[in-house]
């Protein structure tokens, strides 16, 4: 035995997995299992139930043909991997904290930046912080990433990696990445798509991932010997200045006007903020006085600039280095539901603006700091649940199998559409989404590069007294996923999303189960 393992907390006993699905009668149009404790044993086969109302079949976790779609307009197809643990199923008392920093930046020349753009200086090293939390019984991990994105079995190796280091069960690890657009953007499946036709892009590189995933693992196995007691936790809502504004702007003539992450138009930056959420959210984890750890999260997209060779960490990662200077505590900044938000109403592309943001953003992050209250840590619970979002129709995906395979397109249109095949393709894996509950505080963890819609609905149907965080872009192999609304519409994001319209629902659905998990 290890000496950091030594002192390690006794794993509880784990416990069966239900076999049986049922209906939830007070979601009608969600098919899932009932909740659980976590196992080690295998997934059971579950029986497909019948819909009397609509006399349709929802088929969930068949074990011998995988998990299918089932073209069900008016059910949401969800698969429990369950609730993890009993409700508030850990005490408080013997909670712990450890942090981890890994710097993940790509060598110059090697891993593409989005989407093959080779890093050739390096501004601000990307950063995978995150903490372990032991309550005794079970370990679960939170992890930011300093990249644009991790699509299905790129996030899974992450995630899966993190698990065995910590010793804890997959399903207990979140990784969602901050979504800068001066860092890599990855899809492995996609690759190996590519890699089957003429000429392929390289897009990713699989070996490095490999290592650079061996070296966050064993970063995380390492903080296992640096434990800090919490008893502790405090929150903070702040409202941030002049960063954030709606990328989708409709006009009075009712067409839909784009203003992206940056504006050179004044006329464009004139146009109001629109549908955003404004708020900074603050977690923090202490011992006595002491603060260990801030979490932050907050909805925007955090770039300033993209399209040029330059790695860096843009507005987030600067203002969260800075505090974490300033105050001697260590920081993690998660992005929020923002596939519709970004910061171009307030940037004009301009070094001063990027300074500005990200004064801005650090003022809030430290007036949250200021205004945090603190409570006595509360029970512990983990929560998760897997779902299946339909992929595009079978229209797109058939164009996006003829560009893939072309070798006369240029690169980027090819990858784009390898990344739609990989998705559709993923059928045997569904998305999870997960929340954390620490007392009255709830951390929400999405996939996909979710509209702020989703981040609003989930602070509606919260427990009237829970304190909510959310973070996206956890599983990217989505793209975008959009509100029904959006795709009505058009506009950029419906174009780049992997999944069918009545994704909403379902993505609502499990929101709204998952947040009333007792």
């Amino acid at each position: 035995m290890h000496e950091q393992d030594r002192h390690a907390p006794r794993r509880g006993p784990r416990h069966s997995v239900a076999k049986e699905c049922a209906m939830d009668t007070h979601m009608p149009n969600l098919c899932v299992a009932p909740a659980h404790r976590f196992a080690r044993a295998r997934r059971q086969p579950c029986a497909a139930r019948h819909d009397a109302a609509s006399g349709s079949t929802c088929a969930v976790g068949e074990r011998a043909s995988g998990y299918r779609w089932v073209p069900r307009a008016c059910c949401a197809i969800v698969w429990v991997l369950g609730v993890l643990f009993a409700p508030y199923g850990a005490p408080a008392s013997g909670l712990q904290v450890a942090t981890f920093c890994c710097d993940v930046t790509p060598p110059v020349g090697g891993q593409p930046l989005i989407w093959v753009t080779p890093v050739a200086t390096v501004e601000e090293p990307l950063l995978a912080k995150g903490i372990i939390l032991d309550d005794g019984a079970h370990r679960y991990v939170l992890c930011a990433v300093d990249w644009c994105g991790l699509c299905n079995s790129s996030h899974r190796l992450f995630r899966q990696k993190l698990a065995a280091a910590v010793g804890t069960p997959v399903q207990c690890v979140a990784v969602q990445c901050v979504h800068q657009h001066t860092a890599p953007y990855v899809d492995g499946d996609a690759q190996k798509l590519l890699d089957r036709t003429p000429s392929p892009p390289r897009y990713v590189d699989l070996p490095f991932l490999d290592r650079l995933t061996d070296q966050l693992a064993a970063t995380a196995k390492e903080a296992l010997g640096r434990w800090h007691p919490v008893d502790r936790i405090g929150t903070a809502e702040v409202k941030v200045d002049r960063v954030a504004s709606s990328r989708r702007i409709l006009m009075p003539d009712g067409k839909l006007q784009g203003r992206m992450s940056s504006a050179k138009s004044a006329v464009l930056r004139a146009l109001p903020e629109g549908f955003i959420d404004p708020m900074l959210r603050t977690v923090t984890l202490a011992s006595g006085d002491k603060p260990l750890v801030r979490l932050h999260y907050y909805a925007t997209h955090p770039q300033s600039f993209y399209g040029d060779s330059r790695a860096s960490s843009d507005v987030p990662g600067f203002a969260r280095q800075r505090l974490e200077k300033k105050e001697g505590v260590f920081q993690i900044y998660f992005t929020g539901c923002s596939g519709d938000v970004a910061m171009g109403k307030y940037n004009d592309g301009t070094p001063q603006a990027r300074d500005e943001l990200t004064a801005r953003l650090l003022a809030a992050m430290e007036s949250a700091s200021g205004a945090t209250r603190f409570l006595p840590v509360g029970p512990v619970a983990w929560h998760s649940l897997a779902i299946l979002l339909p992929p595009s129709p079978d229209a797109t995906l058939a164009l996006a199998r003829q560009q893939l395979a072309d070798p006369q397109q240029s690169a980027i249109p090819r990858i784009r559409a390898a990344t739609r095949v990989a998705y559709a393709e993923r059928t045997s894996q569904p998305l999870e989404i997960s929340l954390l509950r620490i007392g009255h505080v709830h951390i929400l963890h999405l996939p996909g590069e979710c509209m702020i819609e989703f981040q609003r609905f989930a602070h509606e149907v919260k427990p009237r007294e829970a304190f909510l965080a959310v973070a996206a872009y956890g599983d990217l192999g989505t793209g975008y996923i959009c509100t029904e609304k959006a795709f009505e519409e058009g506009g950029y994001e419906p174009s780049a999303s992997h999944v069918a319209p009545r994704s909403e629902r379902i993505l609502k659905d499990a929101i709204a189960n998952l947040l009333r998990a007792q």
